[in-house]
């Protein structure tokens, strides 16, 4: 039997909408990933961008668990001397981007290089409940109803 190998012209990529209100911030991460990169497809092959389109919205509402809105923190560096700079997950989301939060947990669970970084873009994160992709007619994917640990309060 021969192992069955994807081609890029034999792609099919569908749009998904997932709608983030009150769901767990990780748990909703890990199966994004999943989905950006195509693993829960039979045709997936680990060196081509066979993963879906995805479209989250209500991003302002997903929910963290315990006390990682206060203690888990994002660093950054400005690149002067003592420019260490962190933010907790908590006042990002009650900030200006809550979107970002989303963005960044997804994205430290694909793999860094120049596929994960294709992958990355068919991800789009939206603060409310709107979206500009009506046209791509994307189905609704319900994550809520897979697990009740989905959507535990915190």
């Amino acid at each position: 039997m021969k192992t069955f190998n994807l081609t890029p012209a034999q792609i099919e990529k569908r749009w998904l909408v997932v709608d983030a209100d009150g769901l767990v911030l990780g748990r909703l991460a890990s199966l994004l990933a999943n989905i950006l990169r195509g693993k829960h497809k039979p045709t997936y092959t680990p060196h081509l961008d066979c993963g879906d389109n995805v479209i989250v919205i209500n991003a302002e509402k997903v929910r963290l668990t315990g006390n990682k809105a206060r203690d888990s923190i994002f660093y950054w560096h400005t690149g002067y001397p003592g420019g260490i700079k962190g933010l907790s997950k908590g006042k990002i989301l009650e900030g200006r981007f809550p979107e970002r939060v989303i963005i960044k947990a997804v994205e430290r669970m694909v793999p860094r290089g120049p596929l994960g970084r294709r992958q990355m873009r068919n991800l789009r994160v939206y603060k409310g409940p709107d979206h500009p992709h009506q046209a791509q007619s994307p189905e609704p994917l319900d994550i809520a109803s897979r697990n009740p640990k989905n959507t535990r309060s915190a």
